[in-house]
């Protein structure tokens, strides 16, 4: 039996809520361990609030603990869960957690066009780069009509 993990990214949105109860199902039905990765960043000269690197790491580790809790509730059988807070750009925290993964899971970009565009999104740079097959839960109606106001 292998170990390979499956690795989901989660944000803390309704759309990365999904991809995670998504992962958690197959590595269920796979027989793999879960690694739940949230990336954040934090420069002191950019952000300019009083948030310390503490509390925006504790702020991450508390919501992938929420998220796990919430998509956990209702189910009999769970993998192994590793949860990870990962400090740098989501995308690239993706990438790399996808180094000997089975699978890489994530949600697609919920963000306007514009957006997209001049940022860049962490799901088109993750199925161009991950190192793992990739599995995009896409948005749904709902999220949409929410991100077009």
């Amino acid at each position: 039996m292998s170990t390979k993990p499956i690795v989901v990214g989660v944000d803390g949105t309704p759309a990365s809520d999904r991809a995670l109860e998504w992962a958690l199902d197959e590595a269920v039905v796979r027989g793999r361990p879960l690694h739940v990765v949230h990336a954040w960043t934090f420069e002191a000269l950019a952000d300019w609030t009083e948030t310390t690197e503490q509390r925006v790491r504790a702020e991450s580790e508390a919501l992938l603990e929420k998220a796990v809790l919430k998509a956990s509730e209702q189910r009999q059988d769970l993998p192994e869960i590793v949860r990870t807070s990962v400090r740098g750009d989501a995308a690239e925290a993706l990438e790399k957690a996808s180094e000997g993964a089975e699978l890489l899971v994530v949600a697609s970009h919920t963000g306007h066009r514009i957006r997209q565009i001049v940022l860049g999104s962490t799901s088109m740079h993750v199925v161009r780069h991950a190192h793992a097959p990739i599995v995009v839960i896409p948005v749904n109606d709902r999220e949409l009509a929410e991100t077009a106001r």
